[in-house]
């Protein structure tokens, strides 16, 4: 068991119940939460149902970064509402155009030695500054803003060692890129990763902030950096320098496991499509024709990315036949390229401005053009997530864009410094930043917060009630699917579907929309038959995002259980905060035992979660009987058999008032 590093020192400090052994189930106290307007509004919804009349965290704060398009009703509804109930509960609220949650959040309120839950699975960002930052579904984000800890199995911890210097043209993206070559988009269910070593001080908060982002790429519970001079420097820069504590891993701090970089030894390097982990460098597939490239998202568009980018573009255009665009992160980061004359360079070089918001990165604007090349600082590549279906995406660092934005091809930034004769630039840290401030409103007093009404657009509908777990399961099976599906497969994203986050009986028609058109018509006939819909998936199924309308959409229709080989970490417990039974097949050949339709008996289900026995499954098309196994805790156990976390909570509050 890790002893002495930092997540472990932060994590025994917040222990509320459990032993700190990797695999045994624990329950953490949150100090932090942060919402985003796409899992928001549901998250509130759901906030509400609860009873409780103000936040019980020490802060919570509302983005409106995601559903920026405002192309009706919709989407301007749900601010509004996020609005009135930020006034309500006693929540700060990020106003639309203040920037992406993740990069404010680490400018404006991220403390080392400080747990934060936020319902994106993109929250470890902070990180970099020395948080345990926990990506979770939205019930969670809510339930801890109720005063409710948070549950998860201790993970184990991997120690990241970084020596020697990463030579020019490297980047903190290539750090991160070469781990998930190492590693895949499965390496680090059930781990945190710790970075230390000589390395670390080559890093600013930014450059961590991008590492820690993406390791939520590799499946990681979180990942985390020391709080030591340089972020101590950083939040003073922000006038936050009271928020500062070091916090080193122990001289004898022992990890899991340990993996070594040797930064002298990496090289610029690029995602493939369609995953974040087909990595490669750049200079092998130098030529392939771009037709698009974006620099922004959560992971590359800080202040550091952006001057550093403008910087290589002084002088220089954009391919003739190259779309470039910029997105900056914050408000604050657009004040400072302002300040110091950087955004004149994206102008003259003849990139678009985009909106400080999540735009492109989830579908929102800016798709690329049919079988298009785009080439962008994003973390998530996966297939149709650019809003185009066949687009081909590709995962680079800022520098590496810019490069190919003027050879309108892909291209080692190294080989493109030698024809233009480009140097690398070192991005100082400013003694002082602009703070941005102006596009937050703060909480108000809790006398005044009783005051409000919450504003409900007509799009905005309450969460259906869900039943208790039968102890018998007559089904079908709706749908078979692969390995390394998506929460963008099962719930897509895009400007066409994020506007009916806040109401789930509309969202509901589009659950595996691009994968199965006919799914949504045939788990209702399923349902409206009597069955229950069940789902068969391979490895690592529901990777990617928090969002919980992957599983709140299925439950709604009808799904009751899913089939896998393997689960995604925030997947596995959004399905059991809905009631959906996430079974593991104890053989994993036993997949192909199952055909669309097929009929199954799941028997004394109920019985045997609560006793730890194995599920069996009575495939009653074939007459074969599967073994089944689960990766519960006691607590998820309860939370099933109550038909999920939202009727736990509740009966739980129930009980409590009548004692």
């Amino acid at each position: 068991m890790a002893k002495g590093t930092v997540a472990y020192k932060i994590i025994r400090q917040h222990l509320v119940s459990g032993k700190m052994n990797p695999g045994e189930e624990i329950a953490i106290r949150i100090d932090q939460t942060l919402t985003q307007d796409a899992t928001g509004t549901m998250a509130y919804l759901e906030l509400e149902a609860m009873g409780i009349d103000r936040v019980k965290t020490e802060l919570s704060v509302s983005y409106i970064d995601h559903n920026m398009l405002q192309t009706d009703f919709r989407n301007p509804d749900d601010h509004k509402y996020l609005m009135s109930v930020a006034k309500r509960f006693g929540i700060w609220l990020s106003k639309p155009g203040n920037g992406i949650c993740h990069q404010i959040h680490v400018e404006r309120f991220a403390k080392p030695g400080k747990t934060l839950l936020g319902s994106d699975s993109h929250t470890p960002t902070s990180g970099g500054v020395g948080m345990i930052a926990i990506g979770a579904g939205g019930l969670d984000v809510a339930a801890a803003m109720a005063g409710e800890p948070f549950y998860l199995k201790m993970p184990k911890i991997v120690g990241v060692k970084l020596t020697g210097k990463m030579p020019d043209w490297v980047t903190a993206k290539d750090i991160i890129l070469e781990l998930l070559r190492r590693l895949t988009v499965k390496g680090g269910v059930g781990k945190i990763f710790e970075y230390f070593g000589d390395g670390v001080k080559e890093l600013t908060v930014p450059e961590r902030s991008t590492i820690t982002n993406m390791g939520a790429e590799l499946g990681a519970t979180t990942s985390v950096f020391p709080s030591d001079e340089i972020t101590r420097a950083y939040l003073k820069a922000q006038g936050r320098e009271q928020d500062w504590i070091e916090l080193l891993p122990d001289p004898d701090a022992e990890y899991d496991e340990v993996i070594e970089i040797d930064l002298n030894q990496l090289e610029p390097l690029i995602a493939q499509p369609h995953s974040p982990d087909n990595v490669v460098p750049v200079r092998e597939i130098e030529g392939v024709k771009v037709d698009q490239v974006v620099i922004g998202s959560c992971t590359n568009s800080s202040f550091v990315d952006l001057t550093r980018s403008a910087k290589l573009l002084e002088g220089q255009k954009v391919h003739p036949d190259v779309v470039f665009a910029v997105a900056p992160g914050s408000k604050q980061a657009l004040e400072l390229i302002t300040e110091n004359g950087e955004l004149l360079n994206f102008l003259k070089a003849g990139a678009r401005i985009l909106e400080t918001a999540c735009g492109p990165c989830i579908g929102m604007g800016y798709a690329p053009p049919s079988g298009g090349v785009s080439v962008r600082s994003f973390n998530r590549n996966f297939e149709g997530r650019s809003g185009t279906p066949d687009a081909k995406v590709y995962l680079a660092s800022p520098e590496t864009c810019v490069a190919c934005a003027i050879a309108g091809e892909v291209i080692d930034p190294r080989r493109l410094a030698q024809k233009t004769g480009a140097k690398w630039i070192k991005v100082d840290m400013p003694e002082r930043f602009p703070y941005g401030d102006e596009a937050f409103i703060e909480p108000l007093p809790p006398e005044e917060a009783k005051g409000v009404g919450i504003y409900r657009g007509p799009n905005i509908k309450p969460l259906p009630p869900f039943d208790e777990l039968p102890s018998d399961l007559e089904a079908k099976v709706a749908l078979v699917v692969g390995d390394n599906i998506t929460t963008d497969h099962i719930m897509p994203a895009g400007a066409k579907i994020l506007p009916l986050r806040s109401n789930i009986y509309a969202i509901s028609e589009y659950v595996y929309h691009y994968v199965d058109p006919d799914f949504v018509k045939r788990i209702k006939s399923i349902a409206d038959a009597g069955y229950a819909g069940v789902i068969v998936g391979g490895e690592n199924y529901g990777q990617g995002s928090s969002r919980e309308h992957a599983a709140l959409a299925p439950r709604f229709l009808g799904v009751r259980a899913v089939i896998a080989k393997s689960f995604a970490r925030i997947h596995h417990a959004n399905l059991v905060n809905f009631g959906i039974v996430p079974l593991e097949l104890k053989n994993p050949s036993d997949y192909e035992r199952f055909s669309l339709g097929d009929e199954l008996i799941i028997s004394d289900l109920r019985e045997a979660l609560q006793e730890g026995r194995e599920v069996k499954v009575l495939n009653k098309t074939t007459g074969e009987e599967i073994l089944c196994r689960y990766n519960l805790t006691p607590y998820q156990i309860e939370v099933l058999l109550g038909g999920g976390r939202l009727n736990y909570i509740k009966n739980k509050q129930r009980e409590s008032a009548l004692s």
